[in-house]
C-alpha cells in the first residue's frame, strides 16, 4: 500500500482506484537500478567500474551467434513457433539435463520461456493460491518475492548468515512450516551469496519437503558455476521422491553468456504441465524462434568455452576475496559458486546503502546494498566478479581511498 501510495503521488491526478494495487506494490529492481545509474554515469564521461549486474562479461560464443544468424535467414523462423518451445530445443534440454545433472526428463514436460525470470513468474502463477506461504531463504534474488505477491502468496523469509554458509537448515524450515506452507524456493549455487549446498544437506531438505507434502521450486541457473571442492547437485536427483512436487527452473543466460538472448526454461511434473502450457498460450504464445536456435546450438554444440569462462571466474573469485578482505572493516567469505561475493561491511561503521552510494558517487564503483536482497541484508554488499582482475584491483584501490 505504501509503495502504491508513493506511485500515486508521482502520477498526480490519478486516483488509487485507477491503478492496480498489486502492481503498484512491486518493488523496483535494485540491481538494475544500480546498473542503470552506472551506465548513465559512464555515458556522461565518468570512469565507472561496475560490479552490480548479474551477467557474465564474456561475449556469447561465435558458434551460437552464427546459429541465430542462420535461423534469421530462414523464412520458417519468421512465423509463430511452437507453444512451449521448439520440439528440437525441448529434446536438447531434456538431453542436457540428463547429461549435466542426471535428471531424466520427458521433453513434453519442458517449457521454454522468455528468459529465466519469465519461468519464475509462470511457476508462481501456476502454483500459488491467495494466502499460500512460500518459504524463501534470505538473502535472496530480488525478483522472487514480487511474483509471489502478484499471485496472492505470502513470502516467509528464513534468515541465513555467513556463520552457517548462508544455507538454510531443516530445523529452520520446520520452525517456519504452517498449515499454509505451499512451497520452498531452493537455490544452489545462490545469488547473492554464492552459497553451494553439499549433497547431504540437499537430501535432508528434500526429504523434509517430501515428508510434509511441500512443493520445491529449485532454481538451477548457476549449476555450472561451481569452484574448488564444491559440487552442484540437483535436488530431484538426490531425492527422486520429490519429482511429482518439484519444478526445475533454468536457462542459458549465465552458462553461455546469453543474458540478452532471453531464453529460460522450466521442467514440470506431469500433473501440472498441461496447466503450465495453457498459461504459456495466454501469457506469451511462443518464444522468439531465432533465439531458440541459438539456445539449441548452445546446448548441443562445443562446451569448451564454458570451461574457459568458469576457469576465469574461479581465478577472479580468489582475487576479489583477497582484495576485499584487505579493506578495513570488510570480512569477505569465499563463495562456492555463481559469480558473486557478499562481504560483511559492518566494520566500516556505515550502512550498506551509505557505502553503495559513497562508492558509486565518490569512487566510481558500482555495487549493490545487501538490503536489496531482503530486509536482513543490512551490513553486506554484493559484488559481481564478472569483471577483469585489473578492474577488481583498481576498484578496491578506489574504495580504500574514499574510506581513508
Amino acid at each position: 500500500e505504501a509503495t502504491a501510495a508513493a506511485l500515486l503521488g508521482s502520477l498526480g491526478c490519478m486516483t488509487l482506484e485507477r491503478i492496480s494495487r498489486r502492481v503498484g506494490a512491486i518493488a523496483p529492481s535494485a540491481t538494475l537500478a544500480v546498473s542503470n545509474k552506472a551506465k548513465a554515469l559512464k555515458a556522461a564521461g565518468e570512469n565507472v567500474i561496475g560490479f552490480g549486474a548479474g551477467e557474465p562479461d564474456f561475449a556469447t560464443p561465435d558458434h551460437i551467434v552464427e546459429a541465430a544468424v542462420a535461423a534469421c535467414r530462414d523464412p520458417k523462423m519468421h512465423k509463430y513457433s511452437a507453444v512451449g518451445g521448439l520440439p528440437e530445443l525441448k529434446d536438447a534440454i531434456a538431453a542436457k539435463t540428463m547429461r549435466d545433472s542426471g535428471l531424466e526428463v520427458d521433453p513434453a514436460s519442458v517449457l521454454v520461456t522468455n528468459g529465466g525470470k519469465h519461468a519464475v513468474y509462470n511457476c508462481f502463477e501456476a502454483l500459488i493460491n491467495p494466502g499460500d506461504e512460500i518459504l524463501l531463504p534470505t538473502p535472496y534474488w530480488t525478483t522472487y518475492p514480487e511474483p509471489i505477491a502478484l499471485a496472492g502468496g505470502i513470502t516467509v523469509p528464513l534468515i541465513t548468515d555467513a556463520l552457517g554458509g548462508f544455507r538454510v537448515t531443516v530445523d529452520q524450515l520446520e520452525a517456519a512450516r504452517t498449515p499454509s506452507t505451499k512451497a520452498l524456493v531452493f537455490v544452489s549455487p545462490s545469488n547473492p551469496t554464492g552459497a553451494v549446498y553439499p549433497r547431504d544437506e540437499i537430501e535432508a531438505i528434500g526429504r523434509w519437503a517430501v515428508e510434509h507434502d511441500i512443493w520445491v521450486i529449485t532454481d538451477e541457473i548457476y549449476e555450472h558455476l561451481v569452484y574448488g571442492a564444491n559440487e552442484f547437485h540437483s535436488l530431484p536427483v538426490v531425492v527422486p521422491e520429490i519429482a511429482d512436487k518439484c519444478v526445475v527452473l533454468n536457462g542459458v543466460a549465465k552458462t553461455y553468456a546469453m543474458t540478452g538472448w532471453r531464453i529460460g526454461y522450466s521442467v514440470w511434473p506431469e500433473s501440472l504441465i498441461d496447466l503450465a502450457t495453457r498459461l504459456c498460450i495466454n501469457d506469451h504464445s511462443c518464444v522468439n524462434a531465432a533465439t531458440q536456435y541459438a539456445a539449441l546450438e548452445a546446448l548441443n554444440g562445443p562446451q569448451g568455452e564454458v570451461d574457459t569462462m568458469v576457469a576465469a571466474f574461479d581465478e577472479r573469485r580468489s582475487v576479489i576475496v583477497d582484495e576485499l578482505n584487505s579493506i578495513p572493516g570488510f570480512r569477505c567469505p569465499t563463495p562456492g559458486g555463481a559469480f558473486y561475493t557478499f562481504p560483511n561491511i559492518s566494520g566500516t561503521g556505515r550502512t550498506s546503502r551509505e557505502l553503495q552510494d559513497l562508492f558509486l558517487e565518490k569512487a566510481g564503483v558500482a555495487t549493490v546494498s545487501g538490503t536489496s536482497f531482503g530486509e536482513y541484508g543490512e551490513g553486506y554488499l554484493r559484488f559481481s566478479y564478472a569483471n577483469s582482475t585489473e578492474n577488481i584491483r583498481e576498484a578496491v584501490r578506489r574504495m580504500k581511498e574514499v574510506l581513508a
